[in-house]
């Protein structure tokens, strides 16, 4: 059964529930998200971060952070420490200069991955060093346990790798991604061209949140567009269409 609930006059949530009165799908309008403008930094956080307080959005499941940022040209982030999370970047527009306390010190650009995992504790630094703004995803993982040993690394995809398919972009140790964190999570990003379609079977017992980057998708009959997210609980499988050319990334995890 589908619902349709008003956060504000202008702004629906649609829900899908089960017999049981529980979520399946819940539809989260980008519009209906916290925005933070500094100037040179303007984001959209999904989940309670730095001004935003919001004890009833602290996470979903092991996502605890994923902050859709922008950067102007010529600033970024300073040095700055981390300690335990498991930080992943996708970049979307741009490029990022990092730099950290292990030595590493890398560049990536769109499509991109970025992993790490902070451990007993990292200092680094992210700056858009370019001439255009950098867009790009920055999402925080729980780890399974504290004062692991950091560990840093990025994997260069080609855009045609994610073209009208699924790419498998982060798993765990166990997973078959290049990109291995520890935390039991698979992260796949799709770049599907108009009216192409994909499925991805749900394994009991997971759970997915869903982030519309650009475009315009259909998920199991809810329509998405660029900037909305989607929790999906209690189903078995993801329908996703296209609706204009469509860039997509979704998160796997354990339900909770």
């Amino acid at each position: 059964m589908y619902i349709c609930m008003e956060i504000n006059p202008w702004i629906p949530l649609f829900l899908k529930i089960n017999d049981k009165g529980k979520n399946m799908l819940k539809k989260l309008p980008k519009d209906n998200m916290h925005v933070s403008n500094l100037g040179w930094l303007e984001s959209r956080f999904h989940f309670s971060f730095a001004e935003y307080r919001n004890y009833d959005n602290m996470n979903f499941g092991v996502l605890r952070v994923l902050n859709d940022d922008i950067v102007h040209a010529h600033s970024g982030f300073d040095t700055h420490p981390h300690n335990d999370m498991e930080i992943i970047s996708y970049v979307i527009k741009g490029e990022i200069s990092h730099k950290d306390s292990m030595g590493n010190e890398e560049t990536l650009r769109r499509g991109e991955v970025q992993y790490l995992s902070a451990g007993t504790g990292i200092y680094h630094s992210e700056h858009n060093k370019g001439e255009e703004e950098l867009r790009l995803l920055q999402i925080w993982i729980i780890p399974p346990e504290k004062n692991m040993t950091p560990i840093y690394g990025q994997e260069r995809y080609k855009e045609e790798e994610a073209k009208n398919k699924l790419l498998h972009i982060v798993s765990s140790q166990n997973g078959n991604s290049k990109v291995k964190i520890h935390q039991d999570i698979n992260m796949y990003v799709s770049q599907l061209e108009n009216n192409k379609s994909l499925e991805f079977e749900i394994e009991k017992k997971r759970q997915i949140y869903f982030i519309q980057i650009e475009g315009t998708s259909n998920i199991n009959g809810i329509e998405l567009n660029h900037g909305d997210a989607m929790e999906v609980t209690q189903e078995n499988k993801l329908n996703i269409v296209a609706i204009n050319n469509s860039h997509f990334l979704f998160i796997e995890m354990k339900e909770v």
